[in-house]
């Protein structure tokens, strides 16, 4: 089962080094969970630990940040959760909801591509479904969004580079846009459409695709200042707004906007073919 809250992370989260090895970010009691949770439909689901990183970024330290990524700041995380490998698949999502509202579909795409067509009340609908699943009630997991520090949290794996694993992000890392890279210059054609999940490499938590293929739903409203006033520990986001966060870019966007700090707002009905979404799963306790 995942830790409990720590009364006092800060002091015990003060001491780790945060590394991307695993050994070096799990608690005892961390050390006893599985690294990996394969649920009743198939999806696949890592272990990420509690921990603090630097959430944000300023111009300082990335040229290519944006004033609603600053100021960069540091946040908590008390508890352990898990976090999909990779977005949910067409395949997942139709187990689950008995359809399969993709764009890219048959000599496009397939059941392993990521589901898109699917508004924020769409993902959070597909969460409540699988934790009423009888498998999943039984083993005590339920299943929400991430909230948006998490998933930087996830997207980051103990870095702190503008993205997972360095400054650049060649068209071998992820699926984007590759007209043009970071600096404006320019790269070779993308592929226009999503790809299979898990087809470019994991970073160092084990997690695909966080940057490009699709956006990624994230629980929070959305407030451009949020930075400015968020707590330290376990951010919630606003608590009411116009648009939902989606992080990470897609298929068709630029590398700037996959980018670890990259924020962006979408109504929480808009459905489109390059927004999708993973899911977080917490076991009771």
């Amino acid at each position: 089962m995942p830790s409990k809250p720590d009364p006092n992370p800060k002091s015990r989260l003060d001491s780790l080094r945060m590394t991307n090895v695993w050994g070096s970010m799990l608690t005892d009691e961390e050390e006893q969970l599985a690294k990996i949770v394969v649920n009743d439909v198939g999806i696949r689901l890592a272990l990420l630990p509690a921990g603090l990183y630097e959430m944000g970024a300023d111009a300082e330290g990335d040229p290519l940040a944006r004033p609603n990524e600053a100021p960069a700041h540091r946040v908590v995380f008390s508890a352990t959760v898990y976090m999909g490998v990779s977005p949910v698949t067409q395949a997942e999502y139709q187990r689950v909801t008995g359809r399969n509202p993709s764009t890219f579909t048959g000599d496009q795409g397939g059941p392993d591509n990521p589901v898109e067509g699917v508004s924020w009340h769409d993902a959070v609908n597909f969460c409540t479904a699988l934790g009423r699943r009888p498998a999943e009630r039984q083993a005590g997991r339920t299943y929400r969004l991430p909230t948006e520090a998490e998933w930087e949290f996830a997207c980051r794996a103990g870095s702190t580079t503008i993205y997972s694993s360095s400054n650049d992000l060649p068209l071998s890392q992820a699926n984007f846009c590759g007209a043009y890279g970071p600096d404006g210059g320019p790269r070779s054609p993308a592929r226009g459409r999503t790809s299979p999940v898990g087809a470019y490499p994991a970073n160092l938590f084990g997690l695909h695709d966080m940057h490009g293929n699709v956006w990624e739903w994230c629980q929070d409203w959305y407030a451009e200042d949020y930075y400015e006033t968020s707590p330290l520990q376990n951010p919630p986001g606003p608590p009411e707004g116009r648009f939902k966060v989606t992080r990470g870019g897609s298929w068709r966007s630029l590398a700037a906007s996959c980018r670890a700090s990259y924020r962006n707002a979408v109504t929480p009905n808009n459905r489109d073919a390059y927004t999708g979404f993973r899911v977080v799963m917490m076991v009771a306790g």
